[in-house]
């Protein structure tokens, strides 16, 4: 193999390993509670603090969605 040859296909390599993991998904947490936000807050600001002391930070490489049904078990 000649060094031009090789350095092209090292090139390519190290491109489609980035753009594999430039495509990857960020990790989705659902949180679902039958009550209000307000009176939960603590529990959120809890879960939040958990998460970044794991290496998490929401909207960079984390994403909770919230759903409240504030006492409508309907929903």
């Amino acid at each position: 193999m000649r060094r031009r040859e090789f350095i092209g296909l090292f090139g390519a390599a190290a491109t489609w390993s980035l753009a594999a993991r430039a495509q990857q998904p960020t990790p989705l947490i659902g949180y679902l509670y039958s009550g209000s936000p307000a009176p939960n807050a603590h529990l959120v600001a809890a879960s939040r603090q958990g998460l970044m002391e794991g290496g998490h930070v929401e909207g960079r490489n984390i994403a909770i969605e919230f759903r409240w049904a504030e006492g409508r078990y309907d929903e």
